[in-house]
């Protein structure tokens, strides 16, 4: 079997990495702290995926920015307790990199916070962030930030697909030509991302795995 795709781009968060508890703690502690408000892990979710500055900003103008240095304070003192790994990720990356398949990460993090990310599930030394928060003036669901990842890999839109568990990732990768896959185990809802009509939604990484070298094919 070949693979399916010449080039995967990677969401980091929720897909490769289990930063979900991560993130939700880290804005409940910055609005608890700036705002004295609870928010339920639901709310917290919904943010995930979109560049924190801008979320921040959108629900409070007035105190998005001492929102965003307390968020990344908090997160950044926590990562190394908070952050769990996806059993079979590091096997799934290493067997793509087997078959002669191009990796990297596309993301909406501070490339500093997304090495320690994949440093912290132990994956850094197979993966290289080709797209993070500074590289890019527009972020997902626009495609700015998966095209520069395919551009600085050298590799076509048309040879890439998209691997992400938010409904933004696979609007971006519609909007960037390349083809999509959802996984489930992340932040998104499973049936909002079926309704979004990703080329593949799968639940495990197993099966993720299957579909990028293509033995699911016959």
């Amino acid at each position: 079997m070949r693979p399916r795709f010449h080039t995967v781009l990677f969401d980091l968060d929720g897909t490769l990495a289990d930063t979900i508890p991560l993130i939700v703690a880290s804005y409940q502690h910055a609005f608890r702290t700036v705002l004295g408000e609870e928010i339920d892990e639901a709310r917290a979710r919904a943010w995930i995926g979109r560049p924190l500055l801008a979320a921040l900003l959108e629900e409070s103008p007035e105190h998005g920015h001492d929102l965003d240095q307390t968020y990344r304070e908090w997160n950044l003192a926590n990562t190394a307790r908070l952050i769990r790994r996806y059993e079979g990720v590091p096997e799934m990356l290493e067997a793509l990199a087997s078959a002669g398949v191009r990796m990297a990460v596309a993301t909406s993090k501070r490339r500093q916070t997304a090495r320690l990310a994949l440093e912290g599930v132990g994956i850094d030394h197979l993966i290289e962030v080709a797209a993070a928060l500074e590289d890019t003036t527009r972020h997902k669901p626009e495609p700015d930030p998966l095209l520069h990842a395919a551009a600085s890999l050298g590799s076509q839109p048309c040879d890439c697909v998209y691997v992400g568990d938010a409904t933004v990732d696979v609007l971006a990768a519609r909007a960037a030509g390349m083809a999509a896959i959802a996984v489930s185990w992340g932040a998104a809802d499973r049936e909002a991302l079926a309704a979004t009509g990703p080329d593949a939604l799968v639940d495990t990484v197993a099966d993720l795995t299957a579909y990028l070298l293509g033995h699911d094919e016959g």
